[in-house]
């Protein structure tokens, strides 16, 4: 068989001695193959570096070579270039002035795919030259973010497209064989999941509006928009979620909640806790990413520091009491509560959890959902818990005083109590038992650790970049309760690279751990409020939310603006 004749650019890196003939010669064939440009195929094949390639065809060329890093993608001229082409011909329009369009390629001797361009667009084509990793890495992002509800798709793993469970009634119908018409709406569905997941997305939000539709992820605390597809497609998108979770799709006038379970493969599933809402214009559907992972992580990952790690793991050691565990909406709360029944977790123990909803499956505990609907509440799971021979017990949430005096008198009588309460800090949390009528002396012989906790943003190891800060700045901030050896503060600020977003990567908590020491439950014992609880508690070594996300700044975990954003009120 005859070898196809070389491309212009492979021509000159053979010419500069950087690739013989034969391995040019084959990395033309092997690029043919896979239906890829040449300097596509060398790059990825690490036959050459991108930003050597891109300056070599620069010089040999005279084509102008782009800074694609610092490019807005929002100027992209949408819907000019059919998405076939940009992948077929590695090219990506960047701009068009009148009746030219500005196409960023790695290889601007690919003159045949400028041709094709300029014949469907019916536009002038002038070639920008770009390094082809970073263009690789834009063509994927506007085929995935890209209105179009094929966009992106055409490269996808069918299987893994595919591969939801999902509650009908007929599967065959809905997912085995979709139609013409529906195919690309589940298939759309099916891709904005598998994102979410491989993206670390704890949310995502599908939600309609008068004139426009949005997709938005959830990525370390902050909604980000990820796809906007036409706002025709509203009913079917909602009608879609509505039927993999199993809600009724006849309903539109009421809230509903549903479930999804995706199998990434033989032994891993993800789920999703969904829930639609009806709004002005349409129905808003949330998904919540439920990892089971997230739950197996270990207290070590967490990120508690040494002493409040300590002081988890000696509650959890305790045959009695009660640990509680605070924060807004969010803040890791559950991943608190399921790394300590883990930890607890073995064949010798009983333990019985109620939530609303379970959010994760643990082997080995028997998890209840609590419904309102049949009557079944937190307390009346508890009290049957305590006729099911427990040794530890788990409810989701304290939101009432009969809850609070039956987990109170679990604690009491030789049971493990976790459970969570929505207050801002520790302290709060022993006053909000107070005003909803414990008595005091309960509550200072059963409560043994609050956990008040956040989660905080972390900075990227491969961008962040340090700062000095004035003496005045520090002072105003409170780092004066930091009692970390000054030599050792190093603090940083976010910058943004291709490995973050906006110079964060992940996310650490932030905990106020306090045990209820004797000064404590007597100031408890005397009705004192939350601000001379957090002073006996501070002067007995444990650090308050704002000290603690204090102390991570200095040891160069996040940033001083996220410390505020997460502790400052």
């Amino acid at each position: 068989m005859t070898a196809p004749p070389l491309s212009g650019l492979a021509k000159r890196l053979v010419a500069d001695q950087i690739l013989d003939a034969t391995t040019a010669a084959a990395a033309t064939q092997a690029a043919r193959r896979e239906n890829q440009t040449f300097a596509q195929h060398a790059v990825e094949a690490k036959l050459v570096k991108a930003r050597e390639l891109a300056g070599i065809a620069a010089q040999a060329f005279g084509t102008p070579l782009f800074e694609l890093g610092s490019y807005n993608f929002e100027l992209i001229p949408r819907e000019v270039v059919d998405e076939k082409l940009i992948a077929k011909h590695f090219a990506l329009p960047l701009y068009q002035r009148g009746n030219r369009l500005f196409v960023a390629v790695a290889d601007p001797t690919n003159l045949a795919g400028l041709d094709e361009i300029n014949f469907n667009t019916g536009l002038s084509t002038d070639a920008v030259l770009v390094e082809a990793d970073k263009l690789a890495k834009a063509i994927e992002s506007y085929l995935s973010h890209n209105s179009d509800m094929g966009a992106g798709l055409e490269g996808m793993d069918d299987e893994a497209l595919d591969a939801l469970e999902v509650g009908s009634d007929e599967p065959a119908q809905d997912d085995e064989e979709p139609g013409g018409d529906e195919a690309p709406v589940v298939r759309f569905v099916n891709k904005v999941l598998l994102d979410a997941i491989r993206s670390g997305a704890s949310d995502i939000h599908f939600e309609p509006y008068e004139k426009t539709y949005r997709v938005r992820f959830r990525t370390d605390g902050v909604l980000h928009e990820v796809a906007k597809p036409p706002i025709q497609l509203a009913p079917r998108l909602s009608a879609r979620l509505k039927v993999m979770s199993k809600m009724d799709i006849s309903e539109r006038r009421v809230p509903q909640d549903g479930r999804i379970k995706m199998k990434l493969s033989k032994t891993k599933a993800i789920d999703f806790r969904v829930n639609s809402l009806p709004t002005l214009w349409g129905e808003k559907i949330v998904l919540r990413i439920l990892d089971p992972s997230s739950a197996q992580l270990g207290i070590d990952a967490l990120g508690y520091e040494e002493e409040q790690k300590q002081l988890y793991m000696d509650a959890l050691a305790q045959p009695q009491g009660m640990i509680l565990v605070t924060g807004p909406t969010g803040s890791g709360k559950t991943v608190s509560l399921y790394t300590g029944l883990n930890i607890l977790n073995t064949p010798e123990r009983n333990i019985s959890t109620a939530e609303d909803p379970v959010e994760i499956n643990l082997e080995g505990v028997n998890q209840v959902n609590v419904s309102a609907k049949v009557g079944l509440d937190f307390a009346e799971a508890l009290r049957s818990f305590l006729r099911q021979d427990p040794d530890i017990v788990m409810v989701g949430e304290i939101r009432d005083l009969e809850t609070a005096e039956i987990a109170i008198k679990a604690a009491q009588t030789g049971h493990l109590v976790l459970s969570t309460l929505h207050t801002n800090s520790a302290p709060e949390t022993l006053t909000r038992l107070m005003n909803m009528g414990v008595p005091t002396f309960n509550i200072a012989t059963s409560v043994s650790v609050i956990i008040a906790q956040r989660l905080a943003r972390r900075l990227c190891n491969e961008c962040k970049k340090p700062v000095t800060l004035p003496h005045e700045v520090l002072s105003a901030e409170g780092f004066a309760a930091v009692t970390l050896p000054k030599n050792t503060w190093t603090l940083f600020q976010p910058v943004g690279c291709e490995h973050c977003s906006k110079g964060y990567k992940g996310r650490v908590g932030v905990y106020e751990v306090v045990r209820i020491t004797d000064g404590i439950s007597r100031i408890i014992m005397e009705g004192g409020n939350s601000i001379q609880i957090a002073d006996q508690a501070r002067e007995e070594g444990f650090n308050n939310l704002r000290t603690s996300a204090l102390r991570k700044v200095v040891m160069g975990i996040t940033s001083l603006e996220e410390a505020n954003r997460v502790t400052k009120d």
